[in-house]
């Protein structure tokens, strides 16, 4: 059976550590915590269960400490793992099987299922995503083919029927949001990948102060030649919604235009809903909230195709009088949120 290094990154997690870590029991031949700055009893907590816990003065690079956990491991096997996850006893069962199975295969990277997400309102927009979550610690590079030999270097990745639990007992978006604000003030670039995520957040979690300190970054952004029509657009979304919160019609007009030069997301419609709503236009608002609900599809928030908007179209429909049509658009929004 191989050996499995844990390594996580922690700060202030007395609430989740233990139910973290007691899932893990049994699984792991060490359990390598890297602490940034705790607090409360989390570092005690790492320590009753024999862990080997080193300090990491924060940076603001979640990287530079995951790179500084893993160089702490000493197993054949490193799964990498949060806090706020848990296995149940029958994905344990399966992990178990997997230790056993790896004796006997070449896998470099194990992927599993990533579950729970839209319980808590994460950043993303699906229940169940499969992650890179177990790597092999040292790689054996070998030669290949009979000629015009070279060396394999695609790692070989397998993927398995574990389910994660995220179980968070806060949300991490003023923080990660920082951390954004932190890469771009040195003057990082931010990837697409990254660009996605930084937009995301601020769409599902972000404060009124989040997205005025976001503005001059996705202003660049529409001026970046390099930035495909994907970052175009969730760019328009974010410009969109700060020029609502400043009543800034030209701003959003460009935006929406903009927007509407492929099909038109869910959360430009609702941005315009919004709009339309502050001005009293109830029956201009109805329009477009109605397009976030049933024409259009997001690419940022999930919920701005889903409840959010018809929970808006019963807010229109109560201002004209209407409590009949709004109570039925309640009634939907309770049931797709529901599904969700």
């Amino acid at each position: 059976m191989v050996t499995i290094s844990v390594c996580m990154i922690v700060k202030d997690e007395e609430a989740n550590l233990s139910r973290c870590l007691n899932s893990l029991k049994g699984i792991a031949d060490e359990f390598i915590i890297v602490d940034t700055g705790s607090t409360d009893k989390t570092k005690e907590i790492a320590e009753s269960f024999g862990a080997k816990v080193y300090d990491f003065e924060w940076t603001g690079d979640f990287s530079e400490a995951r790179n500084f956990a893993f160089s702490k491991a000493s197993c054949d096997y490193i799964y990498s793992a949060d806090a706020d996850e848990e296995l149940d006893e029958e994905n344990r069962g399966r992990f178990l099987k997997l230790k056993e199975d790896l004796l006997k295969l070449d896998i470099d990277i194990v992927q599993m299922y990533y579950c729970n997400q839209l319980a808590f309102r994460t950043v993303y927009n699906y229940d169940r995503e499969l992650r890179p979550k177990l790597f092999k610690r040292l790689r054996r590079f070998v030669w290949e083919d009979p000629i015009h030999e070279q060396v394999a270097i695609d790692p070989v990745i397998c993927n398995s029927e574990i389910e994660i639990i995220h179980r968070p007992a806060e949300n991490h978006a003023g923080r990660d949001l920082e951390s954004f604000r932190k890469a771009i003030s040195e003057g990082r670039y931010l990837s697409k990948r990254l660009h996605n995520m930084y937009a995301r957040e601020l769409m599902m979690a972000g404060t009124k102060e989040d997205f005025i300190k976001a503005r001059s970054f996705f202003e660049d952004s529409l001026k970046d030649n390099n930035r495909s029509i994907d970052e175009i657009k969730e760019a328009c979304c974010v410009l969109a919604h700060i020029a609502v919160i400043a009543d800034d019609t030209k701003t959003l007009l460009k935006c929406s235009l903009k927007d509407a030069n492929t099909e038109m997301s869910s959360e430009m419609c609702y941005e315009l809903g919004e709009y339309y709503y502050g001005q009293k236009d109830y029956d201009e608002a109805i329009i477009w909230f109605f397009n976030a609900a049933y024409e259009c599809e997001s690419i940022l928030d999930l919920r701005k195709s889903k409840e959010l908007p018809r929970l808006a179209l019963a807010k229109c429909y109560r201002a004209l009088g209407n409590d009949e049509q709004a109570a039925d658009y309640e009634r939907e929004a309770a049931e797709v949120e529901k599904e969700e």
